[in-house]
């Protein structure tokens, strides 16, 4: 294992997020504290409880999981994306490094950047309201299986897109729009019977779901369904990595 070149590759991109402190960081927790006033005070007058949780409570662990997603998928695509545009990655193709070794440098560097900005969220929404974890090792591991799974995906559009445009395409019409149907706001059995069911596709569902139980002990989906599906999502992930760096597609060419 070259710890080396991991180190140098993680360094550079967690150098690069502290560079733009301003749209890494503070952006993103500027937006989720808009979201959770706007969604806290224009519905949570109307809806007192869900689930016994208070409503500006319970969209708590949505409002992180919204921003873990995007900000793992967006700096993941971004960092992998960069190299491809600027010409370097033939260099880091050449070096001696593993595909492993590149994963792991690239993945958890965006993975730690979407981490400590969940956790950030998490302190900032602890000065709107009353906020209990009953499972705090259940909600570390989310937090961490969540971030490096949706890390993995944005690496993966990152080697797939070929522009700018591309590059905000998959987050901006497919992860954040799947993330506000997927329970972020409220309780999927609120839902009519034939949407619940509907739903139940949606894989941000079990996600978001699974979160809220480590924190509350409610959730819409049983806590190790939705530890299963993150699981598989990461494997296919994975798999769809190794694939790509087996035959260099949109990397050799």
């Amino acid at each position: 294992m070259n710890l080396h070149a991991i180190r140098a590759i993680y360094s550079y991109e967690m150098a690069r997020t502290f560079r733009t402190l301003l749209q890494s960081i503070v952006s993103p927790v500027i937006s989720t504290s808009l979201y959770f006033v706007v969604f806290g005070a224009a519905i949570g007058s109307r809806i007192q409880e869900i689930g016994g949780v208070s409503y500006g409570a319970f969209i708590v662990p949505g409002l992180i999981m919204l921003s873990l997603l995007t900000q793992s998928v967006s700096n993941a695509a971004f960092g992998i994306y960069f190299p491809k545009f600027a010409g370097t990655i033939y260099e880091v193709l050449t070096a001696p490094l593993s595909v492993l070794e590149i994963v792991i440098a690239y993945v958890g560097a965006a993975a730690t950047k979407s981490i400590m900005l969940g956790l950030i969220i998490l302190a900032t929404a602890s000065l709107f309201v009353d906020i209990r974890i009953e499972h705090p090792f259940v909600m570390l591991a989310f937090l961490v299986l969540t971030g490096l799974t949706f890390a993995l995906f944005g690496f993966i559009i990152g080697i797939w897109a070929d522009s700018f445009e591309k590059l905000q395409l998959v987050p901006l019409l497919i992860v954040t729009p799947l993330t506000f149907l997927g329970g972020s706001f409220y309780s999927i059995d609120m839902l009519p019977p034939f949407w619940r069911t509907v739903t139940l596709f949606n894989p941000v569902v079990y996600l978001v779901s699974g979160f809220r139980w480590s924190f509350y002990g409610v959730s819409d989906v049983s806590v190790w369904v939705s530890l299963a599906m993150t699981s598989l999502f990461l494997m296919i992930c994975m798999s769809a990595v190794w694939w790509i760096f087996k035959t260099g597609w949109r990397l050799k060419t």
